[in-house]
């Protein structure tokens, strides 16, 4: 059975004036609805050139316009800086817009220093009390009819829902995930995830997300998805798909770690290694021709116990015909053999 493959992107800056970034990475997203990709999740970020998407509503309803068959949502909207009135009106705003095609990422926010400049107190018992009360009120809105809410960070009073969605109650929920404590709340919340870890040290999360699953939701409901991150670059040869990758993952490099030492400080979780290649000896990406990207996907979901592999085709200062380029290689020679 073909395996399911989606994309996450951080759509980092790349160097090019706006107008042309943006419309570069449409194009390539364009690619991806050509190849048959499952999903296309982009991430929210704010102040820092790892997330030039830093609206992802507004960038999203330019993907609707764009495709015919692609699914796509944020990985995640960070629900502690919205009203989540006001999001749930743009949910389905989205799914309206795209037939149906919305997936609905959720989550606190990773970056302190980004919610702190919103006002936002970036304390994770206050931001995870905040997203919890909106994760709450989002549902209620989603599902239609008249609610209120009256709770600790946020209030709602006997407000109606107008527009609905699509796809009912709502679209299909995702998180990312890092720890177990948010593995076991997605599975109890029948939410999909995806991690961006090395594939050995999420396998047990991975377990333990089926079973608190199988066990509230029962055998006959099948299992959200489990997506697994990795970078992956496809080229004729080894040496020149690495040869990009290289180069490119430096600007990456940089734009992931920009917001954090600007302040002097590390991310969340840890400095990401400055090299491309100690990524692949980290077992976090992959830059290859198609017959070695195909056995290190194969052997990194097998270790994972994933079943979907959610690549990020195109960062740093790629190029747009650099990406299309491993895209369409990738869709016709590596994505027809992956089991």
């Amino acid at each position: 059975m073909p395996m399911d493959i989606g994309v996450f992107d951080h759509v980092d800056c790349s160097g090019a004036p706006l107008q042309a970034f943006y419309e570069d990475r449409l194009a390539v997203i364009e690619a991806y609805d050509r190849i048959g990709v499952r999903g296309y999740h982009v991430a929210e970020h704010h102040f820092t050139p790892l997330g030039m998407a830093s609206s992802p509503g507004i960038f999203l309803s330019s993907v609707a316009q764009r495709t015919k068959r692609l699914r796509f949502g944020p990985m995640v909207y960070c629900l502690p800086l919205y009203h989540p009135l006001r999001l749930a009106e743009e949910i389905c705003m989205l799914d309206q817009l795209s037939g149906g095609r919305f997936e609905l990422g959720v989550g606190r926010g990773v970056s302190p220093l980004e919610s702190r400049g919103f006002g936002e107190d970036p304390d994770y018992e206050a931001s995870q009390k905040t997203f919890l009360e909106s994760l709450d009120i989002l549902r209620k809105a989603l599902a239609g009819g008249t609610f209120s809410h009256d709770g600790e960070r946020r209030r709602v009073d006997n407000v109606s829902m107008i527009l609905d969605s699509i796809q009912k109650p709502h679209p299909p929920m995702w998180m990312g995930v890092h720890s177990l404590q948010n593995v076991e709340f997605a599975a109890r919340q029948g939410i999909n995830i995806v991690s961006l870890h090395a594939a050995p040290s999420i396998r047990d999360k991975f377990d333990h997300y089926k079973s608190v699953w199988r066990e509230l939701h029962g055998a006959d409901v099948p299992t959200g998805k489990t997506g697994l991150g990795l970078f992956v670059v496809v080229a004729e040869t080894d040496e020149a798909a690495q040869e990009i990758a290289s180069r490119a993952y430096k600007v990456w490099h940089k734009n992931f770690h920009y917001l954090y030492h600007l302040h002097g400080r590390s991310p969340v979780w840890g400095e990401r290694p400055n090299q491309f290649q100690v990524v692949v000896d980290e077992l976090r990406g992959i830059a290859g021709s198609p017959e070695t990207v195909r056995r290190f996907i194969e052997a990194r979901m097998a270790e994972a116990g994933a079943d979907y592999m959610v690549g990020q085709f195109m960062f740093g200062d790629m190029s747009r015909d650099e990406a299309i380029r491993s895209i369409e290689l990738f869709g016709r020679e590596v994505m027809p053999t992956l089991n």
